[in-house]
Order: C-alpha cells, then structure tokens, then sequence
C-alpha cells in the first residue's frame, strides 16, 4: 500500500502531496541535470504523474526537445522531471519532500558524467551548522533566533 508524502519548495508557493510505494531513488550525474540544479548530481524519486497532486501548480521549464523541469519561479526550488510525451511517470526531487530520509539511492544514472571525486564523501571533515558561530549570529541578528 502506497504512503501518501508531501514536499513543497523554500518559501511556501508551490506544495504537493505524492503516492509513495517504496524507498527507492537514484542519484543523476547527467549534464543536463547537472546543468539544470548547478550540482554535481541530483537525487530524484520516480513517481506516477496521476499520483501527485499540485496544491499549486510549480512552473515549468522546457529544458530540451524531449522534456521540461518544474520549480518554482519565486524561489528557485528545483520539483524535477518529466519527459513531454510518452511517459506517465515523472521524477520528483528527493529534497523538495518534507522529510526525505525514507528514501534509499539505489543506482547512478547519467554515468558517463559521474564526478567520482564527489561520490564517497567518507572521512571528509563534518560540521554541523550552529557550530559555525559567523552563521547562528548572522540569524540571530536578523530574525532574533538560530532556525532548528
């Protein structure tokens, strides 16, 4: 039985709720992707088209002869991806929802564009962000808290 998710972008304007049937994603190193996000990847969760529902509709980006990408104009928050014709299946980002840690990776495509370098991460110097002082000040000063 499929769990019913919700996701929305950075200020609020564009919201969705989705059909969930499993944890399963996957990351995309192509250069259109790339391209499109500023990332080196992008992690999306491939959907039915029927099984998400707008609460306001995202913009829509024709990225290329065969596909488009929605976001939302006001903020930039990337939703994902659709081919124009001939799918009834979409890619939504895995960061727009709510509370993504459900989801799994579960292959690479675009390999051909992989940056290897960036792939294992482990061992690299962690920090967490109310440890960077410059940053909880910063919000301090301009909304009277540290978000979290």
């Amino acid at each position: 039985m499929a769990d019913e998710m919700s996701g929305g972008c950075a200020c609020g304007r564009v919201r969705y709720t989705a059909k969930i049937a499993d944890d399963e994603a996957y990351l995309c190193h192509c250069r259109m992707c790339q391209r499109a996000t500023g990332s080196i990847s992008i992690a999306f969760k491939n959907v039915k088209q029927s099984d998400v529902a707008w609460e306001h509709e995202p913009d829509w980006y024709d990225s290329s002869p065969i596909a488009e990408r929605s976001y939302c104009r006001e903020c930039g928050t990337s939703f994902g991806f659709r081919f124009k014709e001939g799918s009834e299946n979409m890619d939504l980002t895995v960061a727009s929802f709510d509370d993504p840690s459900r989801f799994k990776p579960m292959h690479h495509f675009g390999a051909e564009s992989i940056h290897r370098a960036w792939l294992n991460t482990e061992g690299l110097k962690e920090m967490r962000t109310e440890d960077y002082q410059k940053l909880v000040d910063k919000w301090v000063d301009a909304t009277g808290s540290f978000p979290g």
